[in-house]
């Protein structure tokens, strides 16, 4: 079961782990992305192989019907973000941002975990993002809700080893699939230069950088198909690989810096 079905990578997930001849539940967030998906398996031939279902894992009625299937592997993989400076922007959309990312998505595991853990087996994966093992300017919301993520990941990892069902975690790079752009924009929303003290055109630039080096997102598909089948893939996979570095060197910088010091990538 893949939840988040209905565009980009987790779209492109299921259609592909669908043409690998694995059977795939697509949850889907609103009724109009099933029909468009349908369409898709379709011209792929592989209409047999996906069963589609409405699953915003934020209603309480998709997220009973989703409860009923008895699946091997669960792909975390529906997410939100929001834009905008932490110091200022509106505290409701960091809510809702971790209401999607972080409680909705243990909320709506938690009775497939009982299942697997029952069963002796089964798999947890979570679609995570390099934002949770780093930051980027004005992404603080999201940050925060992946950053959160990987320690759920974490602990979920320990404390069902001794019960068959293995966790994993899959961290994208920056992928254009409309998403993070999206993202980008959502600030505009409430923004206004004559009362916020960060200017919009800070945050427009700082976007830029991301934006403008965006990769093509079937690396990204292909890595995802190839890894959640496998009985052993590593916790943490980082895609583009040469991004795992530059994780590692994010992280360990910060054990160095002053409180009066911002990281280098950051200036």
């Amino acid at each position: 079961m893949i939840t988040g079905a209905g565009t980009g990578l987790g779209k492109g997930t299921a259609i592909g782990l669908a043409k690998k001849g694995h059977q795939v539940i697509a949850g889907v967030q609103v009724w109009e992305q099933k029909s468009k998906l349908l369409e898709e398996l379709k011209e792929h031939k592989i209409e047999d192989k996906v069963e589609v279902i409405k699953l915003d894992i934020l209603s309480d009625l998709d997220c009973q019907n989703a409860a009923r299937y008895d699946i091997d592997i669960l792909v975390n993989n529906a997410g939100m973000g929001q834009s905008g400076p932490v110091g200022e922007m509106p505290v409701g959309l960091i809510r809702q941002v971790m209401e999607t990312n972080v409680f909705s998505t243990l909320e709506f595991s938690q009775p497939f975990i009982r299942a697997m853990q029952e069963r002796g087996s089964g798999k947890i994966v979570f679609v995570s993002s390099i934002a949770g093992l780093t930051t980027s300017p004005y992404l603080g919301a999201y940050n925060a809700s992946k950053h959160a993520l990987e320690s759920i990941a974490q602990s979920l990892r320990d404390e069902l080893h001794s019960f068959g069902v293995s966790v994993a975690s899959i961290n994208p790079g920056p992928f254009e699939t409309g998403f993070n752009d999206r993202m980008y924009e959502s600030f505009e929303q409430w923004h206004d230069d004559d009362y916020y003290f960060t200017n919009k055109k800070t945050i427009i630039e700082a976007s830029k950088k991301l934006l403008e080096n965006q990769f093509d997102p079937q690396i990204m598909i292909d890595e995802m198909v190839n890894v959640i089948p496998q009985d052993d893939q590593a916790f943490r996979t980082i895609v583009p690989k040469e991004f795992e570095k530059m994780c590692k060197a994010y992280q360990e910088r910060q054990y160095d810096l002053k409180c009066n010091e911002i990281d280098k990538s950051k200036s």
